[in-house]
C-alpha cells in the first residue's frame, strides 16, 4: 500500500546536520519530514571524537570565522544541553622541535577571546612537574598549557534534535530510504521505502540533501545535473582501559603536525583519536586499519609513561567525513567548514545540498540552511534554537550535581552511579522514564550495567531505537559494560516487545 504525505521540507539524512535542520524547520512553523535509511547518527555523527570545540588547530590555517562561530556555539550548547555537554580540561604538553611555546601561547590567547567565552576557564601555561596532570607523562615533558573545551555525547545530540523536531510537529522516519524524486512545477514528488517494503509518496516544496558521504548518489537519484565533488576522510578511534587517573584530557602534537586527543571515557576507559586518512573503500565496510592503530598507539607512547598496543584495545570505531574538496594535499588540512549549495531542477523546485560541517556548528548550519530556503518555503525568522533547551536540558540553572541530588532523594533505590549516567543521558526526561517507579522491581528486567526495561522502553517508544546495537552503542555506550548474557537477554526482550507492536504501517 502506498501512502502520500505533503510537507514543506523533505530532509534526507539523519545525522547531526539533517536532525538539526529538521528541528530548525519545525521550530519555524514548517511541516518537515526527515527520512534516514538506517538509524539516527548511524554513521559519521556517532563516530566523532565527541567534542564541542572551536578547533584550536584550525587557527593555523587562518580559519578565524569557523573558529569564532564554533566557540560561540560551544557556549550556546552548554546552555541548551547541559546534560550531554560538559566542560573538559585539556592539557597540551609542549614537545621540543614542534610548535614553539610562543606560537601555542598566541593560539590559546586567540582561542580564549574569539568566541565570547563566558563559562569556561581561560587557558594558562603550566609546569608539568608541578601539576598533577603531568604525572602520567614522561619526565622530558616539562612545559605545557591548560585550556578548556567541551565533551558531548554525539549520538544523543542527534537524537535529541530529532526528538525536539518531532515534538514541534515534524515526522522522523528511520530505516526509510529515498528511492527517487522528480521535480514538478510546485515542488518535489519523492518515493521512499522502508525495510518492510512499504512505500511513501512525499510531496515537498523543497528538498534538503544532508546525507554526508552519500550526497552525490542522492543528487543523482533526484536528477540534479552536474556534480559536487567531496573529499572523503576517514577518522578512527580506539578505546583502551583507563590510562591515568584524573578528569583531564590531553591534546598531543605529533611530528607530522597532526594532533591526537586522549580523553577519559565511560569512567573506566580512555578514548584516543582521531586519524585523518583518505578514504576510497566501500562505505558499508569502514574499519580501522592496522596503520591507524599503529599511529594512535605511537602518539600515546610518545608522551605517556604507560604504553599501549593493539592488544589493549577494548573497542574501536571509524567514520568517514564528506568534506569540501579544496585540493589540500594532506587530508588533515582539509577545511571542516560547511558549504550550502542551492540547486534548482529543470522545472524549478529547490534542493539544498549540504557539504562538510562539524558537529559543533550544526545549529548555525541549520539556521543558514533555513535562511537560504526561506524564499521558497517561508517560515518564521529569528534565532529561536539558540535559546530553547533540547529535551532534558531544562535543568534548573543548569546545575547537574544539584539535580542529581534531587533525583537520589526521589529514587533512592537506584545506585548513584547508575542514576548519574541516566541524568547525564536524559536530563529532566529521566522523570518520564522513572515515572511510577517506587522500587527496583518497578524498573522491569535488568540486563546489566544499570540498563533496565524502563530505559529500553523509553528508547523504543520515544527515540527510534529498534536493535540492541542502537541501544548499546548509539543511545548509550553500555556495550562496553553489559555482559554477553545480558546482550542476549536484551535481544530476546526486543524481539518480544517489537513482535507485540501493532502491525499497522509506520509510514
Amino acid at each position: 500500500m502506498r501512502k502520500r504525505q505533503t510537507v514543506d521540507l523533505l530532509v534526507v539524512g539523519g545525522g547531526i546536520n539533517g536532525a538539526g535542520i529538521c528541528r530548525e524547520a519545525a521550530g519555524r512553523g514548517l511541516r518537515a519530514l526527515l527520512v534516514e535509511q538506517g538509524d539516527l547518527a548511524g554513521f559519521t555523527s556517532s563516530a566523532s571524537t565527541k567534542l564541542i570545540h572551536g578547533g584550536l588547530r584550525y587557527l593555523e590555517h587562518l580559519e578565524f570565522r569557523l573558529v569564532r562561530e564554533a566557540l560561540a556555539e560551544r557556549e550556546r550548547l552548554l546552555n541548551i544541553a547541559p546534560h550531554i555537554v560538559r566542560p573538559l580540561r585539556f592539557v597540551l604538553p609542549h614537545a621540543t622541535g614542534l610548535r614553539p611555546l610562543w606560537q601555542i601561547r598566541l593560539g590559546l590567547f586567540l582561542y580564549d577571546h574569539l568566541g565570547g567565552r563566558k563559562r569556561l576557564s581561560p587557558s594558562r601555561q603550566i609546569r608539568l612537574s608541578a601539576d598533577p596532570a603531568g604525572l602520567p607523562l614522561k619526565p622530558q615533558f616539562v612545559h605545557g598549557f591548560s585550556y578548556a573545551d567541551c565533551w558531548v555525547d554525539d549520538c544523543r545530540l542527534v537524537v535529541l534534535n530529532a526528538r525536539d523536531a518531532a515534538s514541534r510537529g515534524a515526522e522522523v522516519l528511520t530505516r526509510t530510504q529515498l528511492k527517487s524524486a522528480r521535480s514538478e512545477a510546485d515542488g518535489w514528488v519523492a518515493e521512499c521505502i522502508d525495510l518492510q517494503g512499504r512505500r511513501l509518496e512525499v510531496h515537498a516544496r523543497a528538498l534538503v540533501n544532508a546525507t554526508g558521504c552519500w550526497v552525490e548518489s542522492v543528487r543523482q537519484a533526484v536528477g540534479l545535473p552536474g556534480s559536487h565533488p567531496v573529499r572523503l576522510v576517514q577518522g578512527s578511534h580506539i578505546v583502551v582501559t583507563r590510562l591515568y587517573e584524573g578528569p583531564q584530557a590531553y591534546l598531543l602534537q605529533n611530528p607530522d603536525r597532526r594532533v591526537v586527543f586522549v580523553i577519559p571515557f565511560e569512567e573506566h576507559f580512555t578514548l584516543i583519536g582521531t586519524t585523518d586518512v583518505p578514504f576510497h573503500g566501500e562505505l558499508g565496510q569502514v574499519r580501522i586499519s592496522p596503520a591507524e592503530i599503529t599511529y594512535l598507539c605511537e602518539s600515546v607512547n610518545r608522551y605517556f609513561n604507560r604504553t599501549v598496543s593493539s592488544a589493549d584495545i577494548r573497542w574501536s570505531y571509524s567514520g568517514v567525513r564528506a568534506l569540501q574538496e579544496d585540493e589540500e594535499a594532506d587530508a588533515s588540512n582539509v577545511t571542516r567548514d560547511y558549504d550550502l549549495k542551492l540547486e534548482r531542477s529543470a522545472s524549478g523546485p529547490p534542493a539544498l545540498t549540504i557539504i562538510g560541517g562539524k558537529i559543533t556548528t550544526y545549529r548555525r548550519l541549520a539556521e543558514a540552511a533555513l535562511a537560504v530556503l526561506r524564499p521558497f518555503v517561508g517560515g518564521r525568522e529569528g534565532h529561536w534554537s539558540a535559546e530553547v533547551a533540547l529535551p532534558g536540558g531544562d535543568i534548573p540553572e543548569g546545575d547537574l550535581p544539584r539535580y542529581l541530588t534531587v533525583c537520589q532523594t526521589r529514587w533512592p533505590f537506584i545506585p548513584r552511579g547508575v542514576l548519574a549516567r541516566l541524568v547525564h543521558s536524559y536530563g529532566t526526561q529521566l522523570e518520564r522514564i522513572l515515572e511510577g517507579c517506587a522500587s527496583t522491581a518497578d524498573l522491569g528486567e535488568h540486563f546489566g550495567a544499570g540498563l533496565t526495561a524502563a530505559e529500553v522502553n523509553h528508547l523504543l517508544q520515544r527515540e527510534w531505537a529498534l536493535t540492541a546495537e542502537d541501544i548499546l552503542w548509539r543511545r548509550s555506550k553500555l556495550g562496553l559494560h553489559v555482559p554477553a548474557e545480558g546482550v542476549a537477554r536484551l535481544d530476546k526482550y526486543l524481539n518480544r516487545v517489537l513482535a507485540e507492536r501493532p502491525t499497522e504501517a509506520t509510514l
